[in-house]
């Protein structure tokens, strides 16, 4: 079974997600200016887009850090 990557999963869950409530909230709230709603759905976007980089990097970092210590490994036997 393959395993997915987190980096992959959780922020296209939190997409999925924050599309849905924009879709249903935003057009009911009459309180906010148009610009206040594209700004809030604009940085749950750009939450979103700043946790997959951070993700990807700390994924990156992990298989770096695997791959030395299983090189060293290797060549101390």
């Amino acid at each position: 079974m393959k395993r997915y990557k987190k980096s992959n999963w959780l922020p296209a869950m939190l997409f999925i997600y924050a599309t849905a409530m924009a879709v249903y909230f935003v057009p009911r709230n009459h309180e906010s200016t148009d610009t206040e709603k594209f700004l809030l759905v604009f940085s749950s976007y750009l939450i979103i887009f700043l946790l997959w980089i951070s993700l990807r990097a700390q994924e990156k970092r992990r298989d770096k850090r695997e791959n030395y210590l299983n090189n060293s490994h290797k060549n101390n036997q």
